[in-house]
């Protein structure tokens, strides 16, 4: 007999987007479910139709099996950006189409007889085919939703049957779930298995205003059809009754065979002094909503945490709570390195923790629907939530857009993503998916949305092809991607802006990136109509992986790494790292924190940018002191006074901070009197959390702001301490110092080893068809001059000859170098102008004043605050997935670098400048892919750069500023080096 499942070829049949399946609802029956996680019986098919039969595996659920070590399983993670993994147009899937089948025993309790029993799979990738006993009884598709299938008909309470999960990985729906992250399949979230009374709440709707006014809408339906006579709701708000309106007809519908089918009810209840949600102060209150029998026993209920917010677009001004807000977001998948698609509660909450103690404030859920818990997290923990429906068709998305085909496929994945979400305060915006360029399926869903829930704006970013202003697209919002920042302040100040701004990407995180960050936020907060945006993304996704096999650890590797480097024998592995042909290599190491959720230096910039209280400047009457948050004063913070001077170490002192309301200012005295002896000074004022906190523990470092009291003192010789010393300078024959610290001798460097954004900018081309890689040095003179020496050479590419002057000359304790590079006119974007020498072995300690302690280059520097730092050589490197430049600090005046002896070399230069000290050269690191191939060099390889190039985010997105670029012509710097 032909399975009637199978006879529907779910997989190739885009009208078919569910069958047997449960309505969408946000009743959550999570608490009091039976789990069926665990090991399950397991099978991989090369073919949804192909037979079941010989030996079986074991497989975890919830888990994708690409992720696990499972016998006679050979289908591993792969990695692509925009293009499918098959050739077949939608909505064909190839005939080599992996699918798992996954079998286990189910115990039905016997206290279950004459109630409702339902199966809940919390996700499957990517068409899921339920069978109980060899019955069939539903299908699903949408990889990122749950799915509930009725049992009762086919299960028997206190007896035992045999449940089976066949998941076909290639569909029809694949080609709308072309998201940017890996291919995987298997089941994503858990499996649970719940009861329910015949007479039960269908749907929960809660309304929920900032001035108290709450709104319950519950539907009820009973199993057997008709609804019986007496029943009704009652409701609790944090243990206090509601009110059931009594305006409100249990029944509602003027046609009463309909109404004894549905039930409607509604509770009312006005909170008075009510204490509104928002991210900033994320208030919550417990509702409970009962169903009664008619004898007043409890057939169901329902348990809710809710907050009382509003929010609305007026003018182009995105409100919450009546206030203007930013938007300080992250784009975030469901990702873990060991499991994949799969992340637990503590995962998820340490991912939103460290979020908030970096200063986000809101989250996208790229591209689908994210794991139910996160939401309440987010109602916990206080985020702005843009919910995403599963919908990306990247590869096909013109043609799939206006595809009636695909017409119920866009609507179902909206409507069930609202249903499941739509009384989370957390959730602010829907969002009708991603890249799938605009049509009217995208109107259709957006049409559904408008008239379920319009307490909401919708925002879709591919509706931009339209305009930014047009009033009759789908988006309420302009939520462009990468558009340059000139062309979002243009808008805004065109007078032709209707809509909130609020890039749904920008800042693309891959590698050493995030370049100019600081410059988008101060043009977003002083331009009206700019709202923020969202950076890609959260984390990088790197998977952990054998190296001696090629596999994925799976779930026994938490173990395998630590601060964002993986044990020897393992690594991150990337896009073709699995042997996949057809790969995007480590476009998906794009986050903002490595796989292990160590944050990248960009965290402690962008912790900076959202620093809630803000150093504005110093008056003759004092510091200037702002609140910078829309809804809190600063009674949750404490601060310390930290003055940092260059000539004479750090001073502290506890800082009393005003009461400022939101949007306040004032002028407070300085804490400290200045030293007359001049110097150059700096005065931060370390903010932390002043009591325990949901995600920060008391004293959590929450910003560190800084103002300069005093510039350095202006001297005739900034670098030495005057000419003539006693020493002398040792040149060999080719004009390179000779030094006894020194295994390789200062010369010019104009090249670094290309950042992913280099790379696919399209820099690190040009750079390469000069030769700035491989220069060639040529000495051209060398002559003595009183005590010191003079070096010309040129450095040939090969297109541009530099011509590079030297100048040694002894001063007490050591030797100064002045130096002047000339690079030619074709040489108008290089990576930097500067020195590289190398040491001797055993310097294994910088300490320095500057820039610190994070990395930080010339575009990405508010996060590093000026003091007094210090740090072993290895921790200085940043370990990007894919090794390239970094570990650089900007803004260093002066530094040493040490062996456990206290001997070594001492450097200051001229003024501050980008200095980077490593165990690798710029060759070494662009030439290997991966950092288990990376071979440490016993001393520190160190450049001192007059001039550094930007790091951009041109992987995706605009490259940095003008500014912030090497241009042609002469270069100077002079640096001191002596020997400690």
């Amino acid at each position: 007999m032909t399975d009637p499942l199978l006879a529907l070829r779910p997989w190739e049949a885009p009208e078919v987007t569910s069958w047997g399946r449960l309505p969408m609802n946000a009743v959550d029956r999570r608490s009091g479910a039976n789990s069926l996680d665990g090991d399950w019986r397991f099978q991989l098919l090369s073919a949804p139709d192909a037979p079941v039969g010989g030996p079986w595996s074991t497989a975890s659920v919830p888990g994708v099996w690409t992720m696990q070590t499972i016998e006679g399983t050979d289908d591993l993670p792969q990695y692509l950006n925009v293009r499918m993994p098959y050739t077949e147009f939608p909505p064909l899937s190839p005939a080599d189409n992996p699918t798992g089948v996954y079998e286990r025993e189910i115990d039905v309790p016997a206290e279950w007889a004459g109630r409702r029993v339902v199966l809940q799979v919390g996700a499957a990738e990517s068409v899921l085919l339920v069978h109980v006993d060899g019955r069939p009884v539903g299908i699903s598709k949408d990889s990122h939703l749950a799915a509930e299938f009725d049992l009762s008909g086919v299960v028997r309470p206190g007896g035992r049957s045999v449940l089976r999960l066949t998941v076909v990985k290639w569909s029809d729906a694949s080609h709308i779930e072309d998201q940017d992250h890996w291919w995987h399949a298997g089941i994503t979230r858990s499996v649970l298995l719940y009861a329910t009374d015949p007479l039960r709440l269908a749907d929960v709707t809660v309304r929920a205003a900032r001035d108290g006014e709450l709104r319950v809408d519950c539907l009820v339906r009973d199993a057997g059809g008709a609804l019986p006579a007496g029943w009704y709701v009652s409701g609790e708000l944090d243990g206090l009754p509601l009110a059931q309106d009594a305006e409100f007809d249990l029944f509602n519908a003027e046609d009463e065979r309909v109404s004894a089918f549905l039930g409607e009810a509604r509770l009312h209840a006005r909170v008075p002094e009510v204490r509104t949600w928002t991210a900033e102060t994320p208030e919550l209150y417990d509702l409970t909503v009962r169903l009664h029998r008619a004898d007043g026993s409890v057939a169901d209920a329902s348990r809710h945490r809710i907050g009382f917010r509003d929010v609305e677009i007026v003018g182009r001004d995105l409100l919450v709570n009546g206030e203007r807000i930013f938007i300080r977001g992250v784009n975030r998948h469901d990702f873990h390195p060991l499991t994949g698609r799969t992340v637990s509660y503590d995962d998820m909450r340490a991912d939103l923790v460290l979020l908030k103690r970096f200063g986000f404030n809101a989250i996208r859920t790229a591209h689908y629907p994210n794991d139910p818990t996160l939401y309440d997290l987010a109602d916990e923990i206080g985020f702005y939530v843009v919910d995403e429906a599963d919908i990306e068709s990247h590869d096909h998305a013109h043609e799939i857009a206006d595809d009636p085909r695909y017409l119920n496929a866009f609507v179902d994945r909206v409507s069930r993503m609202v249903l499941r979400d739509k009384n989370h305060p957390s959730v602010i915006i829907w969002s009708l998916g991603n890249e799938s360029d605009y049509g009217a399926n995208h109107d259709a869903a957006a049409g559904w949305v408008r008239r379920h829930d319009p307490t909401r704006p919708l925002q879709y970013e591919g509706a931009a092809k339209r305009g930014w202003a047009d009033p009759e697209i789908a988006s309420d919002i302009a939520c462009p991607m990468y558009a340059p920042l000139a062309d979002c302040v243009a808008h805004a100040l065109s007078g032709r802006q209707t809509k909130p701004l609020v890039q749904c990407e920008y800042s693309h995180a891959m590698g050493n990136s995030n370049g100019t960050l600081a410059d988008h936020w101060a043009a977003i907060e002083a331009t009206p109509g700019l709202q923020g945006g969202f950076i890609w993304e959260f984390w990088d996704h790197g998977i952990l992986q054998r190296v001696n096999d090629g596999r994925p650890v799976g779930r026994g590797g938490a173990g395998l790494y630590d601060n964002g480097v993986a044990t020897p024998g393992h690594r991150w592995a990337y896009g073709g790292d699995f042997g996949e042909k057809d790969h995007d290599g480590a476009f998906v190491a794009d986050g903002v924190v490595f796989p292990d959720r160590t944050p990248k230096p960009v965290m402690y910039e962008h912790r900076e940018l959202a620093a809630p209280l803000r150093l504005q400047g110093l008056r003759h009457e004092g510091l200037v002191l702002s609140n910078h948050q829309h809804f809190r004063g600063l009674e949750w913070l404490a601060g310390e006074w930290e003055l940092s001077l260059a000539d004479g170490g750090t001073l502290t002192a506890a800082a009393e901070l005003p009461d400022l309301r939101p949007g306040e200012t004032a002028v407070v005295p300085l804490p400290f009197a200045l030293p007359e002896d001049g110097g150059e000074a700096w005065l931060t004022l370390r903010v932390t959390t002043a009591e325990d906190l949901p995600w920060a523990p008391r004293g959590t470092e929450v910003c560190a702001p800084q103002v300069r009291l005093r510039a350095p003192a202006p001297v005739e010789d900034p670098v030495g301490s005057g000419r003539g010393g006693s020493g002398r300078v040792e040149i060999d024959a080719d004009g390179l110092l000779v030094h006894p610290l020194l295994t390789s001798a200062p010369a010019l460097s104009l090249w670094r080893a290309p950042t992913d954004n280099d790379e696919l900018g399209g820099s690190a081309l040009r750079w390469r068809t000069w030769g700035l890689d491989a220069l060639v040095r040529k000495p051209v003179s060398v002559r003595q001059e009183g005590d010191g020496v003079i070096v010309l050479a040129e450095y040939a590419g090969a297109t541009g000859v530099v011509r590079h002057r030297q100048v040694f000359t002894p001063v007490e304790g050591g030797i100064r170098i002045d130096e002047q590079a000339e690079l030619p006119e074709e040489f108008d974007d290089v990576a930097r102008v500067g020195s590289v020498f190398e040491t001797v072995a055993g310097l294994d300690l910088l300490e320095w004043f500057g820039q610190g302690p994070w990395e930080s280059y010339p575009d990405r520097s508010a996060g590093a605050p000026v003091g007094h730092h210090r740090a072993s050589v290895d921790e200085l490197f940043t370990p990007y997935l894919r090794p390239q430049e970094s570990g650089g600090r900007h803004g260093v005046r002066r530094f040493t670098l040490s062996a456990p002896d206290a001997t070594g070399l001492a450097v200051t230069l001229d003024e501050p400048r980008q200095v980077s000290v490593t165990r690798h050269r710029a060759e070494d690191l662009a030439a290997v892919t991966h950092h288990d191939e990376l071979v440490p060099r016993a001393g520190c390889v160190v450049h001192l750069d007059a001039a550094h190039r930007g790091l951009g985010t041109a992987s995706c997105g605009p490259d940095t500023f003008p500014s912030y670029l090497v241009a042609p012509g002469v270069h100077r710097w002079s640096w001191t080096l002596r020997v400690l």
